[in-house]
């Protein structure tokens, strides 16, 4: 019985033992990286090519975050931002989702519509700045366009990708049981192809918090972009990197909520 008893535990053990060795390691990689930074940065490290003689120490950017953790215009930069790359980011998960279906269930769609979004594909967002302030009356529009064409992309080819790799053993499996087009697509095509579309829009989201400077170049009196770009502008150097890390901290924690949506969505997607 006791024996018994403790097999039956080992499974749980070992995934706890895993879990914990797998948080030390991680927190062992940040701290690695702190002291390395730290070091570099204190000793005015030159090395020619690359050099920290300006580059802030770790103490001093927190020193930075936490006066602007105490500062009231921070909500105003946080919303600015959220309100900037949320806006972008469903107006590109909405045009990327339909059009990579689109693209990857008709050929004919592929033809007419691939050749213009692959020649925009390359062309990055701090290009778009000028024809943005043309487009748009107002530069709220245009910093929410920079940021959707940032999403854009990766969740439209990861949609394409989705839907080309649905095994055709399938769909003609649902054509022989007398699936209609309707019925072939809501239970064949969406569903096989939603792990894609669900890393497409993580990506998506990455890419659009990526593009959150540029954006906030445009204009803008808030934002954690504007925030980062003015620090840069009066050599604020602490202050540059905090906002470097809370788009990183933005970005990561909203990309990591938008994978949970998809697990949560995808529940037949073993996770490995």
């Amino acid at each position: 019985m006791s024996h018994s008893a403790a097999s039956t535990a080992l499974p749980g053990a070992s995934s706890t033992g895993e879990a914990a060795a797998a948080l030390a390691l991680r927190a062992a990689s940040l701290a690695l990286c702190l002291l390395a930074w730290h070091w570099a940065s204190t000793r005015r490290l030159d090395l020619g090519v690359i050099t920290f003689v300006n580059v802030p120490a770790p103490l001093d950017v927190l020193r930075a975050a936490w006066d602007l953790l105490q500062s009231p215009l921070l909500a105003k930069h946080v919303g600015a931002s959220v309100a900037r790359v949320f806006g972008g980011f469903i107006a590109a998960a909405v045009a990327g989702v339909v059009l990579g279906l689109a693209i990857g269930r008709s050929r004919r769609a592929g033809h007419l519509l691939m050749p213009p979004l692959e020649m925009l594909r390359p062309i990055p967002a701090v290009a778009w700045i000028p024809l943005a302030i043309l487009m748009f009356p107002s530069s709220e529009m245009s910093m929410v366009f920079i940021t959707f064409t940032g999403a854009l992309f990766p969740i439209l080819l990861n949609t394409v990708h989705g839907v080309e790799q649905i095994d055709a053993r399938l769909l003609a499996s649902a054509r022989s049981l007398g699936a209609q087009r309707l019925a072939l697509f809501a239970e064949v095509v969406l569903p096989g192809a939603a792990p894609g579309i669900v890393t497409g829009l993580a990506i998506g989201m990455g890419t659009a918090w990526f593009c959150l400077v540029t954006a906030e170049m445009i204009s803008g009196q808030f934002g954690i972009g504007y925030y980062t770009w003015a620090s840069y502008t009066v050599q604020n150097y602490a202050d540059i990197v905090v906002g470097m890390l809370f788009i990183g901290v933005f970005g990561m924690g909203s990309s990591a909520l938008v994978r949970k949506l998809g697990a949560l969505a995808t529940p037949w997607k073993e996770e490995k």
